[in-house]
């Protein structure tokens, strides 16, 4: 099954590898003509009432395919407010081969035909809550009529996700969904046919700029909304909790608190005014430190444990202590990532090695990306965890769900790369789930690298990456 979210993340990414949108809605619309056919019998009448979206697209298309029946388009609104280039174009087909097509402007002016079948394609599985006018009309016509009904993706009115409804909602005899069954399908009293429409496996695997689409913000979103991250860090190192702090901000975190010790914490400051710092005694992370850290990660979604802590016996006892007894969400990078397999925790933890650290922690790896994701699926199962496995095709897979990330260049062996990483991974853990989360890193990461690359060369710097994560996340990559 696939949720509505993802859905649109998917058919966004089929585009981005070439298998362009107008392709699947013929596809889709030819898998609607195939299901009429079913159930209706040469000249029957069938009526198709359409939305101004893709959904409605889909259905222009289907009506291209039904010569062989008496077929009437009703339009919900004007044409010349459909909302995509390529939903324009088939009905642009349609009028212009004269087909019966009328628009429906005011809900006061519905009128269903008398039809054997009926064609729901008024809203998709995007649009959620109670139907609108002339929708919420329609859709009582619709159920009040004597024919076989026909939702294209989802009945209008019910949400793809849950199978509920508010208020008015099409009841139909049938539905045909694309690519993969919707959650909610499964609530209704209808016969569902999943159609192949052509969208490859890789648009699943691959993370691409489709996957970006649940970044969108709520326009009244408030401070905090967006994720509070605790990097804990720092001692022999100084830059890397810095970075990693940094990018966390620039990956759309709220608030970033850095705890490093105090030997380091002027210099950590110094880095960047927005970052708050909170001083540990001493000049490395070590167990009387833990008690102090797991008040301050509890008061935060998300934290980034790590970057630049180095690998001191007493170091690393801490890092266990620390990981045992904490509940939340952790992405672990670098020293500590060896502590992780003999830990039992209850947090849940985001592991980002590269391919060496795998193997320190007791992984496998191999040079064909594709046996190395599926020996990284079989350790993450047994260290039931999230791994993410940096490399030229980085590999994020909790042992159920995996994804593939191609971003990213050769530059980007420079040291400080995997601390930026690690600072993305924790913005986004502290408001999506773990393989989302690092996935999305992954590609953001990989995909700053390229910017900079493709502006000035090779010979970056890990601190170049940060001004390019938000041109990464939010900016026009068509």
């Amino acid at each position: 099954m696939i949720t509505s979210e993802r859905m649109a993340a998917v058919d966004a990414n089929a585009a981005a590898l070439g298998v362009p949108r107008k392709q699947l809605m013929e596809s889709s619309g030819n898998a609607v003509a195939r299901e009429v056919r079913e159930v209706a019998d040469p000249g029957d009448a069938v009526c198709i009432v359409a939305g101004r979206g893709n959904n409605g697209g889909d259905a222009f298309v289907a009506a291209r395919f039904l010569d062989e029946y008496n077929v009437t388009t009703l339009l919900l609104g004007r044409a010349e407010r459909i909302g995509t280039d390529i939903a324009r174009a088939n009905w642009d087909a349609l009028t212009a081969a004269e087909a019966d097509t009328r628009e429906v402007t005011d809900s006061a002016d519905f009128e269903l035909p008398d039809a054997d079948v009926i064609v729901d394609a008024m809203l998709g599985t995007g649009v959620t809550g109670a139907l609108r006018e002339p929708e919420a009309t329609a859709a009582a016509a619709i159920n009040d009529a004597d024919a076989t009904v026909i939702a294209v993706d989802v009945p209008s009115g019910v949400d793809a996700d849950t199978g509920e409804s508010d208020g008015v909602a099409v009841e139909a005899d049938r539905v045909v969904t694309f690519h993969d069954e919707k959650p909610g399908l499964s609530e209704l009293d209808a016969r569902v046919r999943v159609a192949d429409i052509g969208i490859p496996d890789a648009a699943e695997l691959f993370v691409e700029r489709g996957d970006l689409r649940t970044l969108s913000r709520d326009p009244q979103s408030h401070k905090g909304d967006h994720g509070e991250v605790l990097v804990v860090g720092g001692g022999p190192y100084t830059g890397a909790p810095a970075l990693s702090a940094q990018a966390a901000l620039r990956a759309g975190a709220d608030l970033v608190r850095v705890a490093c010790p105090e030997s380091v914490a002027r210099e950590v400051q110094g880095y960047e005014e927005s970052l708050i710092v909170r001083p540990l005694p001493g000049e490395r992370l070590r167990a009387g430190h833990v008690d102090r850290l797991l008040d301050l990660a509890a008061d935060h979604d998300a934290v980034v444990f790590g970057p630049g802590l180095g690998d001191a016996e007493e170091t690393g006892a801490a890092a266990r202590e620390f990981l045992s007894s904490f509940d939340g969400t952790c992405v672990v990078d670098a020293d500590p990532l060896r502590e992780v397999p003999d830990v039992e925790t209850d947090a849940e933890l985001v592991c980002t090695p590269h391919q060496g650290e795998l193997v320190a922690m007791g992984g496998e790896t191999a040079d064909d990306w594709r046996e190395r994701r599926d020996l990284v699926e079989r350790f993450a199962a047994d260290l039931g965890h999230t791994l993410l496995v940096k490399g030229a095709y980085d590999v994020i897979s909790d042992g159920d769900r995996t994804r593939v990330g191609r971003t990213g260049n050769p530059g980007m062996t420079v040291g400080g790369t995997g601390d930026v990483l690690a600072g993305i991974t924790g913005a986004l853990a502290s408001i999506r789930d773990p393989v989302t989360a690092a996935g999305l890193a992954a590609y953001v990461n990989g995909r700053a690298g390229d910017l900079v690359v493709e502006e000035q060369g090779y010979g970056l710097l890990a601190t170049d990456l940060l001004d390019r994560v938000p041109e990464a996340m939010w900016g026009d990559d068509e």
